[in-house]
């Protein structure tokens, strides 16, 4: 047990956290912006991985659904955990609702689909994409809505949504699948190559906003988030994946990608609508730093 935690932890998650940690320290040195590399990531590598794996990917209709509606229930009830443990202590509305952002919105892109490469291997990228696609969709929506709803807003979260190339590029990719059809070779190796480079840049660009997040706040609330994100995310995927008729590598790949950190992105959501962004930096750095651990264990229970 203890021989296999070990080597998951120096070969799986070591790896991970080497890019992050070289991006953090020698970024500003090297002239670096998270900024550049998010938005290549955003508008050109995201996309063409999305096309590349889906264009081509062999999951039937049923399976895929089912893993859809599995992770969605699983980040659903996860960031409804947060909640209701927030208002139960007597939390603010404010700091309620960024529980349930930083809960829901686990970072399955940059983060997510590195470990579950290096740890379940290429067979499961087709199923960690949709996992993630879903995700994504799923808990940005949710985090806009909710910040919102606090702010007395909340009516663009659709139309932001819909403007996102990760996700316009799917109804493109899926025709190819649809129609039985390859796409041309060119564009595969396209697509591919800049596919390829998604994982290590989103990778750097983490560390870069790791180091750029600012002001940080240990206080018990930050490390409650983060263990519900990161315990509690897991935990109920075990319970509840299985029982939408999920199982094999699709499973695996959806319990790991609900038991990845909170996601940079709700930082910037919380930043844009002023919802505690203090307080959310604070548990995407603290549950990003616990997942070392955390995501180990995850791992060595697959």
């Amino acid at each position: 047990m203890f021989s296999q935690f070990f080597s998951i932890f120096f070969n799986v998650v070591t790896p991970v956290f080497v890019l992050i940690l070289t991006a953090y320290f020698f970024g500003n040195r090297l002239g670096i912006h998270s900024r550049s590399l998010s938005r290549t990531s955003y508008y050109l590598l995201v996309p063409a991985f999305v096309f590349n794996v889906l264009s081509q990917v062999k999951i039937d209709a049923v399976t895929a659904f089912r893993m859809m509606v599995g992770i969605g229930l699983v980040y659903m009830i996860t960031g409804l955990l947060g909640w209701i443990l927030a208002r139960g202590m007597g939390r603010s509305k404010e700091i309620s609702t960024a529980f349930l952002m930083t809960c829901i919105f686990g970072n399955v892109g940059n983060y997510g689909l590195a470990l579950t490469k290096f740890c379940l291997g290429p067979d499961a990228m087709e199923s960690a994409t949709i996992y993630m696609l879903t995700a994504n969709t799923f808990s940005f929506f949710c985090c806009v809505m909710a910040a919102g709803w606090l702010k007395g807003g909340g009516t663009g979260a659709f139309k932001d949504l819909i403007k996102t190339p990760g996700i316009t590029i799917v109804p493109l990719a899926l025709i190819f699948p649809v129609a039985g059809i390859a796409p041309p070779i060119m564009v595969q190796r396209i697509a591919g190559l800049l596919g390829d480079a998604m994982i290590p840049v989103l990778l750097l660009a983490l560390g870069l906003q790791l180091k750029e997040a600012g002001k940080l706040n240990f206080g018990i609330d930050v490390f409650l988030a983060s263990l519900i994100r990161l315990i509690a995310g897991p935990a109920i995927a075990f319970a509840m994946i299985p029982l939408v008729g999920i199982s094999g590598i699709e499973a695996s790949a959806g319990i790991l990608q609900a038991a990845m950190p909170s996601a940079v992105l709700t930082a910037i959501i919380a930043m844009e609508n002023d919802v505690a962004p203090t307080f959310v930096t604070s548990v995407i750095c603290v549950s990003t730093l616990l997942s070392l651990v955390t995501l180990t264990v995850v791992m060595s229970l697959l």
